[in-house]
């Protein structure tokens, strides 16, 4: 029997207690989806972590499930020769695998079978590139709004971190599981795809006693602390287009952040320049880490939010109400440059939107302009990709696309 999808009242239930920061901010993973019944789970601690989330539903998971400690984005290029019915094949190969995966089972042929563990929160989120609706009898069902970011001022884009026709992120609570999974994934691609680029991650979803946290960033901010909800939440993720009917679209952005800088500032500096308090996660307007922002509120005749300040710049009321929902993973980078370590830190930052052109580039050009952030943070990495629907267990990824 296919699992039912997941319920409105569970994504907004998620939404509701899960927060979002602005570009550079991400989803902690509060309250998620019951792997039975959809429902909101009472517990949050259980809601994080062991969990054994359906491989079927209107959307995929990995977008409103919770937060998992680990994951790895994964970039695939094309093969010559994969077209429109190689890249069908591909998809009836991954989606099994993905629900083999997702439900703790070895899939045929699988050499370390007893990597395979239910109760992992393994989740696996299937992309795909701009390139995908270049191949013939694809390039009329390319979904409005759907395009690559232009260049800003402050990136420093390099090209092992930018790209890809194809897109797998798989998350769990633990790497080995993260890492058994994009293995099997990628052998299942190399008849029509190659690896184009890797970037692990890790976040910290719940504290030393187990309960749910939002987690912070390499900058020690509480980062996720504000998101849309119910209506607001589908209307901003979820498109209605076409075949994309149920998905969504994707920006990732590999934000390097400039420690050694950053350490030097006073703490009173570091605060202005985010808008929140970095303890608690709560606005310098007050309250509490879920509380909104005061945009309005003045100290001693000046803006208690400066004005460049992050959580400002990137505010739904600064943008025209524009919203997306935002997770992202840290990241610690070593390489050996003239005989000696080199060790970089930053965000993989992801949002999800139903429209790249109409969101994501808008804000991004205001933050590009005018964030206090951009002093320490660049991006270095830029992809993006369209998250087809989910899938059925008589069905397979992007069908509505690849069957047409």
């Amino acid at each position: 029997m296919t699992p039912p999808d997941v319920s409105r009242r569970s994504v907004f239930g998620y939404a509701g207690a899960a927060g979002i920061a602005g570009a550079a901010g991400i989803v902690a993973g509060r309250a998620s989806a019951s792997p039975a019944s959809g429902e909101q789970l009472d517990s949050p601690r259980s809601g994080v972590v062991g969990q054994s989330y359906s491989p079927y539903g209107e959307h995929q998971a990995g977008i409103f499930t919770g937060k998992p400690a680990a994951g790895e984005l994964v970039a695939l290029d094309l093969l010559a020769g994969t077209d429109k019915a190689a890249l069908g094949r591909l998809m009836r190969v991954w989606s099994p695998t993905i629900a083999a995966l997702a439900e703790g089972r070895p899939v045929p042929g699988d050499t370390t079978p007893d990597l395979a563990q239910p109760g992992v929160s393994m989740t696996v989120l299937v992309g795909l590139g701009p390139r995908i609706f270049d191949l013939e009898g694809l390039s009329a069902r390319r979904p409005a709004g759907f395009q690559e970011i232009p260049p800003m001022d402050h990136d420093q884009l390099q090209s092992r971190w930018s790209g890809g026709d194809l897109l797998v992120w798989v998350s769990a609570d633990d790497a080995t599981s993260v890492s058994y999974a994009v293995r099997r994934l990628v052998a299942d691609a190399a008849p029509f795809a190659k690896r184009r680029w890797s970037q692990p991650g890790n976040w910290r979803p719940v504290d030393a006693s187990g309960a749910a946290i939002t987690g912070r960033n390499h900058f020690g901010q509480v980062d996720g602390s504000h998101n849309p909800t119910g209506d607001e939440l589908l209307t901003a993720v979820i498109s209605g287009d076409d075949w994309l009917a149920g998905g969504t679209q994707l920006v990732i952005r590999r934000i390097e952040m400039h420690m050694d800088t950053w350490d030097e500032l006073t703490r009173d500096r570091q605060e202005a320049s985010i808008g929140r308090d970095l303890a608690s996660g709560a606005p310098l307007t007050g309250g509490g880490e879920l509380d909104d922002v005061d945009l309005d509120a003045v100290v001693d005749g000046a803006p208690a939010i400066p004005l460049d300040a992050h959580v400002r710049v990137s505010h739904p009321a600064e943008n025209s109400g524009r919203q997306m929902l935002r997770r992202a993973l840290n990241y610690t980078h070593e390489e050996w440059v003239d005989g000696a370590p080199v060790t970089t830190a930053g965000l993989i930052f992801t949002a999800f939107q139903a429209s790249i052109a109409d969101q994501f580039i808008p804000v991004q050009r205001k933050l590009d302009v005018g964030d206090a952030l951009n002093e320490w943070t660049t991006a270095i990495g830029s992809a993006v990709f369209v998250i087809p629907p989910g899938f059925s267990a008589d069905s397979y990824l992007a069908k509505g696309l690849l069957d047409s």
